[in-house]
């Protein structure tokens, strides 16, 4: 935190989140640490880089206001990712009841015994995508703790539980279409077999009638040679 006779600012750097095509912003807050109206100004060293909103106004007693600093998206990264930029924050008194449309640049020059406040700022970069920290339990330079002997083990037991896994679905569907295949062919025999009765009942079913048609055949020969011999001996003995 910086402070002055008549303001606070935190955080003390301006910490943009860095990543390439993409604009950023960071926040700051000025706290009015005194009983009267405070007129704060903030600069830049690189205007056309950096967005302020409010880069001026008037701050309460005893109360705060809120800045929001965006950059705009760099198309390339700088050596050693350090940024020369610098922010300005002026601070002076200002008489009651000074509002925003108020402030002029004569209000913060300085003379006739006038204090102006000014705090210089500079821009830090961070990573957006922080890399991954180091595994606990490890130090810079040292092995982990697992060893590769573990390692293997551990990748060998992995490798174990994830082949039971694929041959288990396997053996099920070996064993299910062993049942179907079976059930096939049992159905196929169950046909043929009903076929071959419908064949044998047919045949039989053509032997009887055969043999039926054939007996009424005999007797109506025999009847008809009865009544003929019967007719000749009536005629005979008439």
């Amino acid at each position: 935190m910086n402070t002055g006779d008549y303001i606070n600012i935190q955080p003390s750097e301006l910490k943009f989140p860095f990543e390439l095509r993409k604009q950023s912003s960071c926040s700051l807050q000025l706290t009015n640490k005194t009983d009267k109206y405070v007129a704060f100004k903030v600069k830049t060293t690189n205007p056309k880089k950096y967005c302020v909103r409010p880069n001026a106004g008037i701050i309460l007693p005893s109360s705060a206001s809120n800045i929001t600093v965006t950059m705009q998206a760099p198309k390339e990264a700088p050596p050693d990712m350090q940024c020369k930029d610098k922010f300005l924050i002026q601070s002076v008194v200002a008489p009651d009841g000074t509002t925003s449309k108020d402030i002029s640049a004569e209000l913060f020059n300085k003379g006739d015994g006038k204090v102006v406040d000014e705090f210089k700022m500079r821009v830090v970069y961070i990573f957006a995508n922080p890399p991954s920290p180091v595994p606990e339990g490890s130090e810079e330079g040292s092995p982990p703790r697992t060893t590769g002997v573990d390692d293997g083990s551990q990748n060998f037991a992995l490798f174990d539980a994830v082949s039971r896994s694929l041959e288990e679905p396997k053996e099920k569907s070996s064993q299910a279409w062993s049942n179907v295949s079976k059930l096939t062919e049992e159905k196929d025999a169950a046909l043929l077999k009903n076929h071959k009765l419908r064949q044998e009942l047919e045949l039989l079913r053509k032997e009887a009638s055969g043999r039926q048609g054939g007996g009424f055949s005999v007797l109506f020969v025999v009847l008809v040679g009865l009544i003929g011999v019967l007719i000749g001996y009536l005629v005979k003995k008439t």
